[in-house]
């Protein structure tokens, strides 16, 4: 019987001897799972069951991302601490890349995904965001607004208004995800572009765009025609 064993592989085939000789670059996804995961079931070795797991969700790591311990656990031989530690790495990646940006004014839709993309875009349930501007495009707040399910979430406009008056913000961008990947928007996402749009207007502030952002790109109002304001004409 073929051994699946990792410690009867060659030693510089080894994810951990591999990891330390040349660096983490040099591991693919899979090794990179494995020393996570550090056993296998009894027909795999940790490296075939983490091939398994990504071959499972296409090779995205964003779909693993948004994996929950359940899901995870469903694999035969990732318990509940295998999994937990799975989720816990994709975490740590997920705030690395929150922390890093350092985007402080709006410019461009591409701008929001930028600041946005990494607090929303890999999340397996929808939130609602409000990036809050000064005249100069400077943002001066950005605020999760409410979290809701895979399909929809609950939008307070008053009490958007009521911060965006605090802050004395002169514009506000709009940006929430889809966790499907379709970014095209729904009739309630315009409708409640429309509607913060209006309510806007009555404190002297202006909707400048109004952001969905997937894992697999991002759709703008403005681009695509659906907001007559322009960012930068604050």
């Amino acid at each position: 019987m073929k051994e699946k064993s990792i410690k009867y592989w060659a030693e510089q085939d080894r994810p951990r001897e591999k990891l330390l000789e040349k660096g983490p670059v040099a591991l693919t996804d899979a090794e990179l799972m494995a020393i996570l995961i550090s056993s296998g079931n009894r027909n795999m070795s940790a490296v075939d069951l983490a091939r398994h797991i990504l071959k499972y969700y296409n090779n995205e790591l964003t779909r693993i991302a948004k994996a929950g311990v359940v899901e995870l656990t469903k694999f035969q031989g990732i318990g509940q601490a295998k999994a937990i530690s799975i989720v816990a790495a994709m975490e740590l990646g997920r705030r690395r890349k929150t922390r890093k940006q350092k985007a402080t004014k709006i410019h461009s839709p591409r701008d929001c995904m930028i600041l946005m993309e990494p607090e929303i875009s890999e999340l397996p349930h929808e939130e609602f965001w409000v990036i809050y501007l000064d005249r100069g495009n400077k943002v001066i707040d950005k605020k999760r607004i409410s979290t809701g399910g895979t399909v929809g979430t609950v939008v307070d406009v008053k009490m958007i208004m009521k911060h965006a008056v605090e802050l004395l913000a002169q514009g506000i961008v709009l940006s929430h995800n889809h966790p499907s990947g379709n970014n095209t928007p729904s009739k309630r996402d315009i409708d409640i572009t429309y509607k913060l749009r209006d309510a806007a207007k009555l404190f002297d502030i202006k909707l400048l765009d109004h952001v969905i952002i997937s894992h697999l790109g991002y759709f703008s109002f403005v681009d695509d025609g659906l907001l007559i304001e322009q960012i930068g004409e604050t």
